[in-house]
């Protein structure tokens, strides 16, 4: 009955999960609408062709993005009645001083906004003359960060993005021929068999990641390229050969669109276009090299010979909080300077007779078309998936050694511990402790390590699921069936080592039992751990939530508090605990059949004595595995409704 009981639980929870998440927040800019065929046929024809992409001329008009305090008024304008244009064959860099709302504007012309009752977005969005909501088009999005599966190699991450993205007609050979051209127009040869490595295994530069992100990014063949601050953290020379990759794709045709804070001198000579924003509002939007110190120079802001244009113009459009007087006079001039530049929109705007359509609903509906329409076949999904599972799991040397090295560790020191226990009355205190801590120990370690990796990994998948790179069944189902023989290996060290330096029950059948028993456990522990990371907004809060968790599990394990003694309000807690599914399951496995010595009358004699005084008897280890299945699956429906 309890254990009926526990799936009707798990059945309630998980209809909680799903109301949440079909009534949680969307994108802030509506989906597209499916594409005519002949919008496909375009895109069948641009992918790995040579014949070039399909030009886009992108324009907004009166941009505004403000920030809602929670009365609803405005409290902050992020963006203020911007416009501007960028067109193909040209790169247009955002600049602006840190908070000048240049990603923001980037964000909002590539639909990358997260919605919130908190955020009022308006303004109009133009695609080679139409608005947005009547035709999308094929974008690609390299973010700050950049993130990869660490242990493959740049040919390999390259080569899994192609076959995810590229038709299914394509021959292997046509396949392999694109990734190696595109391994050489981003200058990747020379690395392409080196793996990408993270912060604990070196692979390649922060450059050449960059260049990865930008290769990942163009097997869909994109008309339009934005790129959030590339050169962050890179040096002079990786921040210049990027930025040449991104003049050069806008040599190729495509229109490259990205926010940089204060190029080198070299770096903005690549510049076609550029658009200052301070404080939210534009300051020049136009040619870049000498036509914006030209501007300035009208207007009295005369550059000093020898100085770098950006760092003059960055100059220009910040203020100078070194003293009252400063910040008031750099205020004063860039208010002036924004004047300025509004006036004489006013008038190209009169010249050019652009028409402003009146209908306010237009705000909402700045879309854009995903980059990859139509999938693969859930089973090709999920072999590919597989395979990146697979590598991942298998080579990540450091992780693997570190765990292998604490199971080792902690089944040394819980057996030293608990060294050879006899049968006598004290012995059975101390079963139920080394049983109590073994759980506990598989369970943390497991958890511990999921959510330490699983938020990077879920930045990964939602950026490839945005794109329509596979669906999340198969990528879920096959991150399980990949990490099962790397994630039962420890468990059974730990039970290996343990088990005889403890004196357990000393038949191979229990000892099997006691294997099966943690390794279940540890992968339920990891399920918990992925919706863990599903649910925290970074590594650092879902570090701090997991053993949070996993403590109130521990408390109702079935060793601190008896189950019959939990109060009524809390007994639910005990039948979703893994740590007790578990730890009841070895002190069954254990304890049936055992005799201990008995001095006294009142003496436990039998070990099912002492499972019915801890209220631990009563069903069988089958029940106890198949509940701990049922959490399992439970924390893994959990992780996909939340992602």
């Amino acid at each position: 009955m309890e254990v009926r009981g526990l799936g009707q639980l798990l059945a309630a929870l998980a209809a909680a999960f799903f109301v949440r998440a079909i009534a949680g927040p969307g994108p802030a800019l509506l989906p597209p609408a499916e594409d005519t065929e002949a919008d496909e046929a375009d895109a069948e024809a641009g992918e790995g062709g040579g014949g070039g992409v399909p030009p886009v001329t992108i324009r907004w008009a009166r941009i505004t993005c403000a920030l809602k305090n929670k009365r609803g008024e405005v409290a902050r304008f992020l963006l203020s009645n911007v416009s501007g244009e960028a067109k193909p064959g040209r790169l247009l860099a955002l600049m602006g001083p840190s908070g000048s709302g240049k990603t923001t504007l980037l964000n909002v012309l590539a639909g990358q906004l997260a919605a919130s009752s908190s955020l009022h977005l308006s303004g109009f969005l133009y695609i080679n003359g139409r608005p947005i909501s009547k035709g999308g088009y094929k974008i690609a999005f390299v973010r700050q960060e950049d993130l990869f599966f660490s242990q493959l190699t740049v040919r390999e991450t390259l080569s899994l993005a192609a076959e995810l993205q590229l038709p299914d007609l394509w021959a292997p050979e046509r396949k392999e021929s694109y990734v190696n051209d595109l391994l050489l127009r981003m200058g990747l040869v020379n690395c392409a068999d080196s793996i990408v490595g993270d912060a604990k295994v070196r692979g390649i530069s922060g450059g050449e990641k960059k260049r990865l992100s930008l290769a990942c990014e163009l097997i869909a063949s994109p008309s339009v390229i934005f790129a959030d601050e590339p050169t962050t953290g890179l040096d002079a020379f990786q921040a210049e050969k990027v930025m040449e990759t991104l003049r050069q794709l806008a040599q190729d045709g495509h229109t490259v669109i990205c926010s940089i804070h204060q190029p080198r001198g070299s770096v903005y000579g690549k510049f076609d276009d550029i658009v200052l924003l301070s404080d939210g509002e534009t300051v020049y939007m136009g040619p870049a090299k000498e036509e914006p110190l030209t501007y300035f120079s009208s207007l009295g802001y005369q550059c000093p010979d020898h100085m770098n244009p950006a760092e003059f113009l960055a100059d220009l459009i910040s203020i100078d909080y070194g003293s009252t007087e400063s910040v008031q006079s750099s205020q004063k001039r860039i208010e002036n300077l924004i004047e300025a530049f509004s006036n004489k929109s006013v008038v190209t705007e009169g010249n050019n007779l652009i028409a402003i359509p009146e209908d306010p609903e237009l705000s909402a509906k700045l879309v854009r078309k995903t980059t990859v329409k139509k999938r693969h076949g859930w089973w090709r999904q999920f072999r590919l998936l597989f395979k990146r599972a697979w590598m991942q799991a298998f080579r990540d040397g450091p992780t693997n050694k570190v765990r292998s090295r604490m199971s080792v560790a902690s089944a040394v020191i819980f057996g030293s511990v608990f060294w050879r226990m006899g049968k006598s009355q004290t012995s059975i205190q101390d079963r139920m402790g080394l049983l109590q801590v073994a759980a506990i120990n598989t369970a943390m370690a497991a958890l511990t390590k999921t959510v330490g990796v699983f938020p990077k990994e879920r930045s990964i998948v939602d950026r490839e699921r945005a794109k329509g790179s596979y669906a999340l069944g198969p990528y879920l189902s096959s991150k399980l069936l990949a990490e099962i023989p790397i994630g039962a290996a420890f468990p059974l060290i730990f039970g290996s080592i343990l088990y005889p330096m403890a004196k357990l029950h000393p038949t191979f059948s229990r000892f099997a039992k006691f294997c099966g028993i943690v390794t279940v456990e540890s992968f339920a522990a990891s399920a918990m751990g992925l919706t863990v990371g599903a649910m925290a907004p970074t590594t650092e809060a879902a570090m701090a939530l997991g053993p949070s968790l996993m403590t109130v599990f521990i408390v109702f394990g079935g060793y601190y508090v008896n189950p019959d003694n939990t109060p009524v309000i809390f007994r639910w807690i005990p039948r979703i605990s893994l740590i007790r599914w578990a730890f009841q399951g070895l002190c069954i496995n254990e304890f049936k059949g055992l005799q201990f010595e008995q001095q006294h009358s009142y003496d436990i004699q039998t070990g099912e004595q002492a499972l019915e005084r801890f209220s631990l008897g009563g069903i069988r280890i089958a029940d106890t595995l198949v509940a701990q299945g049922r959490i399992l699956m439970f924390w893994y429906w959990s992780t996909y409704l939340l992602l």
